[in-house]
């Protein structure tokens, strides 16, 4: 006689009836985090999730057990993802003062600083800050975030979010696009290949002409631009304090922004994104 009982049958079909949920959303999470994430482990995280979901779940709740599941599913899965996590704070802390080092320095001179420059003000060396840098871009998403480095729980926007929480998503994913596509040609061609295309930035120099120092350089020009160019439009209290109105430097960013609010309107920005926020196919 087998010891399986009407309630273990159920709670079986359940699982198997919903494990193609658990593939709907990986799927939905993979198109939001670095490619590095292992397909596999993440499935695996999410059938065992499922597996608890089918035996915690209460009928007297009133709540299908599809939107129950999703919900167990998508913790497993961020909790999976926090586990990839590796970046420590103190890469975070050190991104932030070379990133406010960098900033600085270049409203203080009226040109990108180089590595040495940035290494003096910070009072470390150059092997320092081009680790540092190395350490921060391997963890960095980019995302909305302001584009720093973020944990797991900034990798993945909520699914479920409401009409109007999605709007905004994708309104500023159409900034995004938007400041990308407004960079200067070297600053855009370096975002292109190095975060987009995932091109070796060895090759990306080669294209270029330049070292693969001076790509690190345009590198952060770039996500500094990018992130101020947002915060602008988006977010104005987070926006870096701008150089003097007269300086050169202050001038080319204004009119960088400018440029990102030309470039479009809201119909525009939402159209780059489907209704589920994924970006549609250019």
């Amino acid at each position: 006689m087998s010891g399986v009982t009407p309630v273990d049958r159920r709670r079986e079909d359940i699982v198997q009836e919903h494990m193609p949920l658990v593939g709907h959303l990986v799927r939905e999470m993979l198109a939001r985090v670095p490619q590095h994430v292992n397909r596999d482990d993440l499935m695996s995280a999410g059938y065992a999730a499922l597996v608890h979901a089918a035996r915690g779940f209460d009928t007297d709740r009133g709540v299908p057990f599809a939107r129950f599941a999703a919900a167990r599913v998508r913790g497993a899965l961020l909790d999976e993802l926090r586990g990839l996590d590796w970046a420590s704070r103190s890469v975070r802390q050190r991104a932030r003062r070379t990133d406010t080092a960098r900033q600085e320095l270049t409203a203080e001179l009226g040109r990108t600083p180089t590595v040495q420059e940035v290494a003096d003000r910070l009072g470390c060396s150059v092997e320092d800050i081009e680790h540092a840098d190395d350490d921060v871009h391997r963890a960095v998403v980019f995302s909305l975030q302001g584009f720093a480095t973020a944990a797991a729980d900034d990798m993945v926007t909520e699914p479920s979010a409401g009409p109007e929480e999605m709007l905004i998503r994708r309104e500023k994913l159409g900034y995004l696009r938007h400041a990308v596509d407004a960079l200067p040609d070297r600053l855009r061609a370096v975002v292109q290949g190095y975060f987009f295309d995932e091109r070796p930035m060895a090759r990306i120099a080669d294209d270029l002409g330049v070292t693969e120092s001076r790509v690190s350089q345009l590198r952060a020009e770039a996500l500094g631009l990018l992130r101020d160019g947002l915060n602008t439009h988006l977010d104005p209290s987070m926006a870096a304090q701008a150089p003097p109105k007269e300086g050169c430097v202050a001038r080319r960013r204004a009119a960088y922004y400018d440029q990102i609010s030309a470039r479009g309107d809201l119909r525009t920005r939402l159209a780059m994104t489907g209704p589920d926020g994924l970006p549609r196919a250019a």
